[in-house]
Parts: structure tokens; sequence; C-alpha cells
């Protein structure tokens, strides 16, 4: 694999892998051909812990496209090497392809087209520095990096006149460091109004300690301010299927505050006792696109519990709602970044 390459997971548990869009080599895991002549299309399935295609089988595939821009996995097109493998519980889908060809495609998935260029240069170094941070710190393991919100999305191949690639080519092995190293450099939608130190959001030491922003750029972003109301009995099944379970819910107390007035601790009490949650759990299990934020205040009326709350995502890093505006209001990509992450310099990749 060459050190200007990642292998992101696209797929995981599958049962059943389609892939077309052209002519599709395939080979085995070193190389050599499993079929004798490329196909418009295979179908990859799991049997007797191997891989099989077209009746051949091996423990892993390696397919690529002949004479193509790429190949359509499952109704997605992705450039570069599409790997599969067994896992577990099914079959993993892994995307090896050049670090800044992924680029764009997290630039399309995470930001928009006609978000202004300063912002698409600012994100293009995030998610560059996250990116390079994983695929160091998971060198040993069958994939760097995961294509979903627990690390960045991915929308596979981005067309050639994207103004996405401007701000992928300006930015070229473009970077931030966090005391001389790589590091997870997080952002995330809309912070409402503080950004968050990364270190009490995921409550973990071994985090850069990035100071909390206080953002001051009005972005007009729709998730600002948001209300939930949710179903008792919904949230104590949400709850249940999280190994969390109180019987009937009755109450739901903040114990704990963030500076950022984020939930850090909260108290779920019930009919059959009650349990204590870190703010950040509380909304995994409930739902991250459900709870949008842990900057909530909730209060239980009669059988519903009522979320008023700011912002969508963690908190930690760029608000990306923020940085539009930024770039709106005429500042350069090193400005925002230098707004978001004070104190990491700039630097490139080898």
């Amino acid at each position: 694999m060459s050190a200007a390459t990642i292998r992101v997971l696209v797929a995981d548990n599958a049962r059943v892998v389609e892939v077309g869009g052209g002519a599709v080599q395939v080979d085995d895991l070193g190389g050599q051909p499993l079929l004798p002549h490329a196909s418009a299309w295979v179908r990859v399935s799991q049997r007797e812990g191997l891989v099989e295609v077209s009746g051949r089988r091996a423990p892993g595939l390696r397919l690529r496209a002949v004479g193509g821009p790429g190949l359509r996995v499952n109704g997605r097109e992705y450039t570069g090497v599409i790997e599969i493998r067994r896992s577990d519980d099914g079959l993993l889908v892994v995307n090896e392809l050049p670090l800044e060809e992924y680029l764009a495609g997290v630039l399309k998935a995470e930001a928009s087209e006609q978000w202004g260029m300063e912002m698409l240069r600012a994100q293009a170094i995030v998610a560059r520095t996250y990116a390079a941070y994983h695929r160091q710190a998971n060198q040993a393991k069958p994939f760097h990096i995961v294509a979903s919100t627990l690390h960045q999305q991915y929308a596979g191949r981005v067309a050639p006149d994207s103004p996405i690639w401007t701000a992928v080519k300006e930015t070229e092995r473009q970077i931030l460091l966090w005391e001389g190293q790589l590091f997870p450099a997080f952002y995330h939608t809309d912070s409402g109004g503080h950004t968050e130190d990364p270190r009490l959001v995921f409550a973990s030491n071994n985090l850069p300690a990035l100071p909390a922003v206080r953002v001051e750029f009005f972005s007009g972003s729709p998730y600002f301010y948001w209300t939930l109301d949710q179903s008792l009995t919904e949230l104590a099944a949400l709850l249940k299927k999280g190994g969390i379970s109180v019987g009937a819910i009755t109450r739901l107390e903040v114990l704990e505050r963030s500076p950022s007035l984020r939930v850090m601790r909260l108290v779920v009490h019930g009919s059959r006792g009650s349990v204590t949650l870190r703010g950040n759990d509380f909304r995994r299990l409930v739902g991250y696109d459900t709870l949008r934020s842990t900057l909530f205040a909730v209060a239980v009326d009669g059988e519903t519990a009522r979320f008023a709350g700011r912002g969508y995502g963690h908190g930690a890093g760029m608000d990306q709602w923020g940085a539009k505006a930024m770039a709106e209001q005429g500042y350069t990509a090193r400005q925002i970044l230098e707004y978001y992450y004070p104190g990491a310099p700039f630097s490139t990749l080898p």
C-alpha cells in the first residue's frame, strides 16, 4: 500500500455485495487473478468462512475497474480498489484510494459545494488532518477510517468539475498539528454558540486540550435552535435496547454541565430504579440525529420528555456553519482554522 493512500471502511457486516459500473477485474489478496476475465458486474457473498464470487472462493478479494472511472458498489461509485474480506458477522468492504481523492468524497458528504471556497479549504485541511491521524493510528488494521459519522462521512467518487476539487488541490498535503503531532481535528455541524474541549466531550485525557471557543458569527443555521418531544415509552425502549432498564421513566435530571453548558451527567429516574449516564452516552442511546446535541434542557410533561436545545453534533473543534459564516464575511481558511484550533500550527504531510 502506498503512503499516499488510505483504506476506508464503506460497508460492514454485509451479507452480499454487488460490484459493477464497467469491467471489473477480480484478484485475490495477493494480486493474482481469481476470475479469468473481467466482468460487467460481480456478486460477492460468504461461504464456509471464505469470500465467494462466481463459484471461486478466497480469504478476500481485490476488485478494480478496467478502463473506467471507478466501481459501483451497492449503488455508489468509488475510485481506487475495492477490497472485500470476511468479518465475524458478514463482509467488510474497504475502499483503498489516494488520500486526496478520499478527501474530495469527504467534503462532498460533510459540506456543500455551494459554500464559500475558504470554508471548503478549511474543511479540507481539517478532514485531511483527521484522516491522516486515523491512518497513522490504525496502520496495522484492515482499514484506517470508517465512512460514517463515527469518523467522517464519505460520498465516494466526486465529479471532476466539482468546486470541491479546487479546495482539495489548493490545500494539498496541508494539515494541522497539536504539540508537534497529528491529532484528531474534530469538527461538527453547529456548536450552538460555543465549542467544547474534546476531553470533556469524549471523556478521555488522551486528546488535544483544544480551548473552547465562543462562536460570534451568526450563520443562520437551521440547527442553532431545536426542540424534540419524545414519548417516555419510546425513550424507555431506546434505553433498554442499549442495556439501560429503569422501568417506566418518571423524570430526567441534569446533574452536571460543562463550561459550555452541555449536559455532562444526567439521571434517568424510573419505576424500577435510577441510572446516571454521561450526556454523550444518553445522546447515543436516543440517536445522534434525534437528539442533535447535549446542549439542551429537558422536562417531563405527562407522558412526554420535552427537549429544547442548540446546535448539532458533539461541539468539539470546528463549527461548520460558523466556518461558513466566517467565509462569507471574508475570513480566509487560515483565519477560520486559527479561530477554532487556537495553538495548532499549520504543517504539511511528507
